[in-house]
């Protein structure tokens, strides 16, 4: 990869979107990982105003202050960073208070996505007070290999600057910046849960083993000869993906035949 090329050629891309649609400003959420790590540098590269928010809700301390230190580098090094801390905790408490007690069989995947979802319309609600856009972060494993996001919440965004790089090279662009170590040895983690479960954990595969298997797939090459030690592996992407098609595609319109409406 040229990584010097690539960052200009993401950040020209920001920019030129930004004029195109007479925007103000870039909104953009801070979670303590890599990807929005490296995203809201990039949007910081762009010189266009980028506002940064820190959103915890009932966060791990490392995942806070790593979001915490990251935007402080930020606004150091950058005159048009910005940013705001929203505590979403006491929102997140009384959303779930009220679900539990309309619904005694307790769906937990659905109340950690809501936490995405909390974010989602906070980061809407700056971005309309500023004539801004709404930066996604998701890398192109997360985005269009495993659909490991939540749809209307961190799917839920304007443009995606980094979508189509895979989890290496997010790794190798932010080394090329000096983002934070502590970032970059941090384990993955969608930060969505009261406990320690990484990425790893909830999809079954490293970013490193879906990655090889998505290059397999983008070359044409049969899965069958796959190597062995990743054949567990693709059955795993494969579930996930199927699973998670629906984000990945638009929303099916049902199109009413013209007959119908003469």
């Amino acid at each position: 990869m040229k990584t010097s090329e690539t960052i200009k050629f993401i950040t020209d891309w920001i920019k030129n979107y930004k004029e195109t649609n007479n925007l103000d400003g870039l909104v953009i959420g801070v979670s303590g990982g890599i990807d929005s790590a490296l995203t809201s540098t990039l949007c910081a590269l762009t010189g266009i105003k980028t506002l940064c928010l820190n959103m915890p809700i009932k966060q791990k301390e490392d995942q806070y202050l790593r979001a915490k230190n990251h935007i402080k580098w930020l606004k150091d090094k950058f005159k048009n960073v910005e940013s705001i801390e929203v505590d979403l905790t006491t929102v997140f408490n009384e959303f779930r208070s009220f679900v539990e007690d309309c619904n005694s069989s307790k769906n937990n995947l659905s109340l950690a996505n809501s936490r995405s979802r909390l974010r989602m319309m906070t980061l809407y609600y700056y971005a309309g007070i500023n004539n801004s856009i709404v930066v996604g972060t998701g890398n192109k494993v997360e985005d269009f290999g495993v659909g490991f996001y939540t749809k209307y919440g961190d799917g839920g965004v304007d443009i995606s600057p980094i979508a189509d790089l895979m989890k290496s090279e997010v790794f190798k662009i932010s080394k090329s910046l000096d983002i934070d170590n502590e970032i970059l040895k941090a384990k993955p983690t969608d930060g969505l849960w009261d406990d320690d479960r990484s990425d790893e954990d909830q999809i079954g595969a490293s970013y490193d083993e879906l990655e090889q298997i998505m290059n397999v797939l983008e070359s044409g090459t049969n899965p069958k000869n796959i190597d062995q030690d990743l054949k567990d592996k693709y059955d795993v992407y494969i579930k996930h993906h199927k699973a998670n098609k629906h984000k990945m595609i638009s929303i099916p319109i049902c199109k009413i035949p013209k007959e119908l409406k003469s």
